[in-house]
């Protein structure tokens, strides 16, 4: 048994059993090893970017760590990007990096680079290989990391004689570390907060956006009248009917600013303090207002569900104080199937409407889906997934990575067309895994987002050569072909009743497919 064959028996059998590659010369004998083992499935990825996200995908509905493969520093690089959306959203993944032999690295071969330190700013825990003895190891040390609370991103460097020389056999990971709970007095004094009748914002992410933990927010919303909200981005939220309905943080800075302004008290539940996603000139980088003090519950890693029990069972927030404050939705648009001329309302109409039961949506609208969340409030039960990182093109691979992790359930991959490009190999990895997913893209011809930051800082009216940098009219996208070219149905839609047909037809199919949204 090689080095290879040793580190994929130990990804097996230490639950890491599907890995998204993207191999070259320096990765064939881990490539080799796959033929010999079973157990691992393997999902080619025609880019890096794509390899990566669908990785983070894949953790977020999995709950499990998957490992990549990737070809050197320059594969890493190249896949760097969805990482630091992954490391965000404290994902875990463990990247298999291959190397250089040893004796080859001092040569300074063309594809010779620092991959420890190119690993370093996405990675929590990177080790490189010495010899094929202590690759086992290292593989579970690598799982063990990847698992740890919070989950992180754990990078292991294959030099290629560790790969091809002979190994011991297989390593066992490491016993897990129980989850830390949550601080009691931490709850102690949240829950003093809250009974202070002061105006107070309880700021949720991670597990607090689970069903159970948004059932619980909405216990002590109803006993103590503070107010749920969730940060601007999150991992993934539970949606749609049944569910506690809380809105997020909005990304403009003039909307944030009102929209928090009353308030006193920040109750952190993982969340970080609300910041701005970008400076501007004159506007604050936060925004909670002057004075207003925060208390945090819970961090990242911790049992924020069982936390926010402890608080409810404090404050005496029964499940029956919800009921009796009345349903939040009740004042939310309702389910419409619409029709006529597509706009911001009838595109997020048509999509709550469309939600098949347990869908997994993922959102990268950015400009056109700003206002989607209230108008999707009332569709059937669903996962919404978020861009943590602010990485373009992280949704098309992360949808990839949620259909990989839960094939029964159909995915909905938001995007604009200028963010879709980044990544558009991921319907090629779509259609050749028959993954149901169906991606919707908002053809404005142009990065709309940046033609709005570019007023936002204050730069004046966009000139000639400024408006070349934000359109991508010239030539058109031709996403139907583009999508049919790697082996995906694609059709695409003008108005409202054609948006509403082709989401019907293509949720109902088995794989993938593309709809374009000619806005």
């Amino acid at each position: 048994m090689n080095g290879a064959e040793s580190l994929v028996r130990t990804l097996v059998a230490g639950g890491v059993d599907v890995c998204f590659t993207n191999p070259g010369t320096s990765e064939m004998h881990f490539v080799a090893a796959l033929d010999r083992v079973e157990g691992m499935r393997c999902v080619l990825g025609l880019f890096e970017g794509v390899v990566t996200g669908a990785a983070d995908g894949y953790f977020r509905m999995h709950g499990s760590p998957a490992c990549t493969l990737l070809h050197l520093g320059p594969g890493l690089a190249n896949g760097l990007a969805n990482l630091h959306n992954a490391k965000k959203a404290n994902s875990g993944i463990v990247n298999i990096v291959g190397q250089h032999a040893t004796h080859h690295i001092a040569y300074n071969a063309p594809l010779t680079s620092d991959i420890e330190g190119l690993a370093r700013p996405m990675s929590a825990w990177v080790r490189t290989s010495p010899d094929a003895r202590m690759v086992a190891r290292d593989g579970a040390a690598a799982i063990a990391a990847a698992r740890s609370a919070p989950p992180q991103i754990a990078t292991l460097i294959l030099p290629a004689d560790t790969a091809w020389n002979e190994a011991e056999g297989i390593a066992e990971v490491p016993p897990l570390a129980q989850q830390p709970d949550f601080s009691a007095a931490a709850v102690e004094r949240a829950a003093r907060v809250l009974a202070g009748g002061e105006p107070t914002l309880l700021l949720v992410t991670g597990q607090a956006l689970t069903e159970r933990g948004l059932a619980l927010a909405g216990r002590i919303a109803a006993a103590t009248g503070c107010e749920v909200m969730a940060q601007t981005y999150n991992p993934r939220m539970a949606r749609g009917q049944g569910r506690f309905y809380l809105e997020r943080i909005p990304y403009v800075i003039a909307q944030a600013l009102p929209a928090l302004e009353r308030f006193r008290h920040i109750v952190l539940v993982e969340a970080a303090d609300p910041v701005a996603f970008f400076a501007y000139p004159d506007k604050p980088s936060q925004l909670k207002p002057a004075g207003c003090a925060t208390h945090r519950l819970t961090a990242a890693g911790e049992n924020s569900v069982a936390a926010l029990e402890a608080l409810a069972d404090t404050l005496g927030a029964k499940a029956s104080s919800i009921k009796a404050s009345g349903d939040k939705t009740r004042d939310l648009p309702d389910l419409v199937k619409p029709s006529g001329a597509l706009t911001h309302t009838t595109i997020a109409q048509a999509i709550a409407y469309a939600i098949p039961d347990n869908a997994i949506v993922v959102d990268e609208s950015i400009s056109t889906g700003r206002g989607f969340f209230p108008l999707t409030a009332k569709a059937r039960p669903h996962d919404w997934l978020q861009n943590m990182g602010g990485s373009i093109g992280f949704s098309p691979p992360l949808s990839t990575g949620a259909a990989v992790a839960c094939p029964d359930r159909r995915v909905i991959c938001m995007v604009g067309d200028g963010s879709a490009m980044y990544t558009v190999q991921s319907l090629w990895t779509q259609a050749r895994e028959s993954l149901n997913v169906t991606t919707v893209v908002f053809a404005n011809r142009t990065y709309q987002i940046l033609r709005g930051e570019f007023a936002g800082v204050g730069a004046g009216e966009p000139g000639a050569r400024a408006r070349d940098m934000l359109d991508i009219d010239r030539p058109t996208l031709d996403w139907v072909a583009l999508a049919r070219g790697m082996g995906v149905p694609a059709r695409s839609v003008e108005t409202a009743d054609a948006f509403n047909d082709a989401l019907a037809a293509a949720n109902a199919a088995d794989g993938p497919s593309l709809i374009e949204v000619v806005m």
